[in-house]
């Protein structure tokens, strides 16, 4: 089992659903507020090891060592994406600024009829995405995500809004790629995220911030079999409900050579991590894997996730 997976979500359903009823009937001010003392308390308590984990990203990304103001933000960045996320998810979106880069790279593929696929990572909010889908975006979009690891946080997310659960499909079901390739041959959106995979998955080691890290070759070797049109996604947060979303060009098509597909799955891997560490190193506070990513530390023994959330998703935000 993979490090993420194995870390469990912290706080009850109750709490979780408690919580998001009180930052709902206060307004987002109040809930921004009452993000320090709770981003307090989950760096505080965060088990050692996954603060470690912490600290090392920070120190690659930063290029020098991180002071506790640094984990503080970084764990608070990723709290006020989950907070957005109760609030858009809930249709709350009034008072966000979203500016976009590459829309109209975006929209010239998806006029061509067949569909897109967003690769994005744990860096900002996928979810941002739905201001823009909110706002009349005239294709459907189904993020591809890896359930098991965040139940509690998936039903939260699926009450505020019911449309989700059908938008979502499950990575590793017998009809995974069918359903992908079904939204895709409608000229629809289909993303997913390049740097995290579940248990078992073909991974690559890809030089990543200083060092080799592993890697999923599965969002490639999918893009390569389904043959549409690949786009890089990144929903960075700016700030206090500020957030950038950015289309970038990736590939026309992913195509692997029979005689060394290895080789060219390693080179569309290094081409994507390439990207990612750039914007980990302009935007160090947007990335969220909470745990040893580049393997330097003894395996530890399960522990938390930070606000119920270290998990795979699409747009998506997984």
């Amino acid at each position: 089992m993979t490090p993420w997976t194995r870390q469990r979500e912290r706080g009850s359903p109750a709490a979780l659903r408690l919580m998001a009823r009180l930052v709902l009937a206060l307004g987002w001010r109040a809930g921004h507020a009452l993000l320090y003392p709770i981003t307090a308390y989950f760096v505080l308590t965060a088990p050692p090891a996954q603060r470690r984990a912490a600290r090392a990203y920070l120190a690659r990304a930063l290029g020098r060592a991180p002071g506790w103001r640094d984990v503080f933000r970084l764990y608070f960045v990723f709290a006020c994406t989950m907070l957005d996320r109760v609030f858009l998810l809930a249709g709350r979106s009034a008072g966000y600024a979203v500016e976009v880069v590459g829309l109209e790279t975006l929209d010239a593929r998806l006029r061509a009829g067949r569909g897109v696929i967003l690769l994005g990572a744990h860096l900002g909010s996928f979810e941002v995405l739905r201001v823009l889908a909110g706002a009349g975006c005239p294709v459907e979009i189904r993020p591809m995500m890896y359930e098991e690891n965040a139940r509690q946080a998936d039903a939260l997310f699926n009450a505020l809004d019911p449309a989700r659960a059908g938008s979502v499909i499950a990575l590793g079901r017998p009809d995974t790629m069918l359903r992908a390739r079904e939204c895709l041959e409608r000229g629809g959106i289909v993303g997913l995220l390049g740097d995290r995979a579940p248990s078992g998955e073909r991974m690559l080691r890809v030089p990543f911030l200083g060092a080799e890290a592993p890697f999923p070759a599965g969002p490639h070797l999918l893009a390569h079999v389904l043959g549409a049109p690949v786009m890089l996604f990144f929903g960075l947060w700016r700030g206090p409900r500020r957030y950038e979303l950015r289309f970038e060009p990736f590939a026309d098509r992913i195509v692997l050579d029979r005689g060394d597909r290895a080789a060219g799955l390693a080179a569309w891997a290094a081409r994507y991590v390439a990207r990612l560490e750039s914007l980990c190193r302009t935007h160090p506070y947007n990335w969220f894997n909470f745990y040893d990513f580049w393997g330097e530390f003894e395996a530890p023994p399960p522990s938390s996730a930070p606000c119920s959330a270290a998990r795979s998703s699409a747009a998506a935000p997984r």
